[in-house]
């Protein structure tokens, strides 16, 4: 007689490293949130780009170590949507979006509620979509230009009220990135575990470099650069497209 296989117990507990990165980068976005209440703007907006760092740690701490479980991809998403969501939106809405009253309560929900939708289609789209690109403008680079822009204006003493229009657009348009359909290069083709070439490693000293210069006006216009990057990619691929169909060639590209 046969016995019954006795069915194996699913393993309990979690994976303590990198876990420990995504509560860095949870707190990150909670101590952005209180910082701004308190009027530390500056502090604030280094807090979001320090989640952003730690953010990027978690996922390869995992991979690196094998430790990629479901309940590290769920914990690092409601992460990410205190930390690129709802710290981004509020630390606008304390600086500069409070003085248009509903205009920019509306800008700042505006922001939160896209991320929410950027992170919820970016959750159901993992295992079909092309990782070279992303659809929509990461939550953590929408981070950056609201965190950057506050930033600026806490270190040059700019008066909030002067510059609360140019805020609610930022801080809309950056949400309304997010839920487009717009391209952006994810660079996870690049294998930072593996050997590079020598022209890359300087290159990548001369950006720490730059950044070191100015961080607030050098790390705002590069995640700008980057957001504007997805509408001229997306349009320029269109037209390749078209040219193609119109010659009866095939359509090239990614």
């Amino acid at each position: 007689m046969e016995e019954t296989p006795v069915p194996r117990k699913r393993p309990r507990g979690i994976y303590l490293l990198p876990n420990l990165f995504t509560t860095a980068a949870l707190f990150a976005g909670f101590y952005a949130v209180l910082a701004a209440t308190q009027g530390r703007f500056e502090a604030s907006a280094i807090a979001i780009f320090a989640a952003m760092l730690l953010d990027g740690f978690d996922g390869r701490v995992a991979r690196m170590t094998h430790t990629q479980t479901a309940f590290g991809a769920e914990y690092d998403s409601l992460s990410d949507m205190v930390a690129f969501g709802v710290a981004p939106a509020l630390v606008a809405y304390h600086w500069a979006l409070g003085g248009l009253g509903k205009v920019g309560w509306l800008a700042a929900f505006v922001y939160c509620a896209a991320a929410a939708l950027r992170l919820a289609r970016f959750n159901t789209q993992v295992g079909t979509a092309d990782k070279r690109f992303f659809q929509g403008l990461p939550s953590p680079s929408a981070a950056a230009i609201v965190a950057g822009g506050v930033w600026i204006g806490a270190d040059q003493g700019i008066d909030p009220s002067y510059v609360s229009w140019l805020a609610a657009f930022l801080t809309a348009g950056a949400g309304l990135l997010m839920v487009s359909n717009f391209r952006y290069w994810s660079f996870k083709q690049l294998d930072v575990q593996g050997r590079v070439s020598f022209l890359l490693a300087v290159v990548v000293m001369l950006a720490i470099a730059l950044i070191l210069i100015h961080p607030p006006v050098v790390l705002f216009l590069g995640f700008v650069g980057y957001a504007v990057s997805g509408p001229i990619w997306t349009l320029i691929q269109l037209r390749e497209r078209r040219a193609s169909r119109r010659h009866g060639r095939p359509a090239g590209g990614a």
